[in-house]
């Protein structure tokens, strides 16, 4: 990936890289930056790193820290410092971090304990760095480029490791799809533990566009942004669009020079693609899908310039269209068959090659062509990643239906509802738990929590769970219940659960 960057740097040294709060770079300098900061990478270290964890803030550090553990062919292990320390320092111990790029005093915390050091970036650090790294770079498409954790059922982060040969034919679609070149401004919306940032960060940086970083505020008024900053090309999870919209952010025509407009980590509505293509007229609107095993997203539809001539979808959402013609697909029913309907199961050169622990691997992949069975053990070269989306086929478009499992999605965060539930039971007075992720009326969708045990302060359990999840997980609800109501199969009847909750919040 460093490879891309330097191609840039080589054919538009002067064109501006990124604009990061007060600061503007251009290649040239974003690179003499990135090689100064990977010499202190390694001062720091003793030698090479292995790995090198990122605290993912918008600021020049992150970004400049990225580049250099690229440089160093180190594995970047972004960071939220908005998660519990425990479990930042959970993700580092399991990654094999040697040094964290320290930008803000908190970050500086999260290598205690972990056996990595800390590198602190604060004040004026850019005049304190080394001379640059000089030895030549050598990529390797089969080393490990970034390694992401999402959420897992178990209580535990399952690590997903994506190599450099993963990330190249999607960086060279989306490159291609999207007629970035010089002079372009892409947003980075996308915090750097999610992964399209990678699509923000390096389909600029491999084409000399421009990156340009927003606050967190500017996200939730994108007109503005795209306007004074002048974007070309957006890129966020659809709930901006609500989000902007209940703030009433989102006149028709606010952004008549857009030209480009992605969506993905969470399903698009119909209703939001009419908010935004009002606001931007100008704009082609594209609706992308993917799961982090498959390198950012594997399909995309583009709706077409006339609203009238949308499609209608079962569900009122946009399709998640084609499969990139780079990769294979197939549509598993529940007797192992290809069908219009089914699970999602996707493979090609953007698939990785199994979770950082192996154990996770179980279950996550089917062999065969014509019938499908659950790959035992390691996953070979041409087996299938089960996405756990439900997806059909209506009228030639792919259409996302839900999922298959216990996973959600909340402001785009993937999450297992099974690590909240560990989390409850953690608590002494908890028995058992269940969480339900129940849309709320007119809004986003809401983490409801229920608990058999000891009718323990909602208010208590919810900051139990705040120290050892990230904010986005925690219950927004917390209920007592004498028991939980069971099916016929003698589980927990979950949809019973559900619809109650809906009710209640009617």
């Amino acid at each position: 990936m460093y490879g891309w960057f330097l191609d840039s740097v080589r054919r538009f040294p002067d064109a501006t890289a990124i604009e990061v709060q007060d600061h503007a770079l251009s290649y040239r300098e974003l690179r003499l930056l990135a090689e100064r900061l990977a010499a202190g990478l390694v001062r720091a270290a003793g030698g090479r790193p292995y790995a090198v964890g990122l605290p993912a803030t918008r600021g020049l550090a992150t970004y400049a820290g990225y580049l250099a553990a690229l440089r160093l062919g180190a594995i970047v292990v972004p960071l939220n410092p908005k998660f519990p320390p425990d479990r930042n320092r959970a993700m580092c111990v399991a990654a094999g971090v040697d040094v964290v790029v320290a930008d803000d005093v908190g970050a500086a915390e999260v290598a205690d304990g972990t056996g990595a050091v800390a590198l602190p970036l604060l004040g004026a650090w850019p005049e304190r760095l080394p001379e640059p790294w000089s030895p030549p770079y050598e990529g390797d498409p089969d080393a490990v480029a970034y390694l992401l954790f999402t959420s897992g059922s178990t209580g535990t982060p399952k690590g997903v490791p994506i190599r450099h040969r993963n990330v190249a034919g999607y960086l060279a679609h989306c490159v291609e799809r999207y007629a970035v070149e010089p002079g372009c401004r892409l947003s980075q919306t996308f915090d750097l533990t999610f992964d399209p940032s990678v699509f923000d960060l390096f389909v600029s940086w491999s084409t000399g566009a421009t990156l340009v970083v927003p606050s967190e505020a500017d996200v939730l008024t994108p007109a503005r942004f795209v306007t004074g900053k002048r974007i070309t090309h957006w890129y966020s999870v659809p709930s901006v669009v609500s989000l902007a919209g209940r703030l009433r952010g989102l006149r028709p025509g606010a952004m008549p020079d857009l030209r480009w407009s992605v969506f993905a980590g969470e399903q698009l509505t119909m209703d939001q693609a009419r908010a935004w293509a009002a606001a931007a007229p100008n704009s082609v609107v594209e609706n992308a899908y993917g799961p982090t095993e498959l390198t950012v997203t594997v399909t995309a539809y583009r709706l077409p310039a006339d609203p009238a001539s949308w499609p209608e979808t079962s569900n009122g959402t946009v399709p998640i269209g084609q499969v990139h013609d780079a990769l294979d697909a197939v549509l598993v029913t529940e007797d192992g068959r290809a069908g219009e309907d089914g699970e999602l199961c996707v493979r090609g050169g953007q698939r990785f090659d199994g979770y950082l622990d192996p154990a996770d691997d179980h279950g996550r992949f089917f062999r065969g062509e014509t019938s499908f069975a659950v790959a035992d053990g390691a996953p070979r070269a041409g087996d299938w990643y089960r996405t756990g989306d439900r997806v059909r086929r209506e009228h030639g478009e792919l259409v996302h239906i839900g999922r298959l499992d216990d996973q959600v999605k909340i402001r785009g965060y993937r999450i297992e509802l099974g690590e909240i539930e560990a989390a409850l039971r953690t608590h002494p007075g908890v028995r058992d738990a269940v969480v339900l992720a129940v849309p709320s009326r007119g809004g986003p969708t809401v983490l409801h929590a229920l608990h058999t045990g000891e009718p323990v302060d909602a208010d208590e359990l919810t900051a139990a769970v705040a120290r050892r999840l990230p904010e986005y997980m925690v219950p927004a609800f917390v209920h007592h219940v004498d028991t939980f109501p069971v099916n016929a199969s003698g589980k927990i009847d979950r949809r019973r659960l559900a619809a109650e909750a809906r009710e209640a919040g009617r």
